[in-house]
């Protein structure tokens, strides 16, 4: 499977599955989609990388950790909850400020995106580096 024609079109591949995977995220917003499914697919790009380089190399490309990118995800979707504490609406009550192009269900999304392509990248690197490509 690690050939010179895979390893070639991997990084284009990765690409369009990366940009693909923002769109999905953000088109959740009002349509099916979302962080789940745009991160799944994220992560799925990132496995091609482990799949085509190695999942060394693969950790090398993706630059931070897995684990580094889930806790920040779930950082981002808890403070999008809190958001509404201050207000006295029971927590993740979602909120639209006036003047800002985003929300804190989006904030929530973006939150879900990064927990789920950090804990799925993390189990495919894992799970490379245990078989024998």
């Amino acid at each position: 499977m690690n050939t010179l024609i895979f390893r070639t079109v991997a990084p284009l591949l990765v690409s369009i599955m990366l940009v693909m995977s923002l769109f999905v995220l953000l088109r959740g917003h009002n349509e099916p989609g979302g962080g789940f499914i745009g991160g799944l697919i994220a992560a799925a790009g990132f496995a091609l990388l482990g799949m085509a380089f190695g999942p060394k190399s693969a950790r090398a490309m993706v630059r931070v950790p897995p684990i580094g990118i889930a806790a920040t995800g779930l950082l981002v979707s808890a403070l999008a909850g809190v958001a509404a504490l201050p207000f006295g609406l029971p927590f993740l009550t979602g909120l639209w400020p006036k003047g800002l192009p985003i929300s804190s269900p989006m904030v929530f999304d973006i939150g879900v995106y990064l927990v789920v392509v950090g804990s799925i990248s993390a189990i495919a690197f894992a799970l490379e580096e245990g078989a024998n490509f």
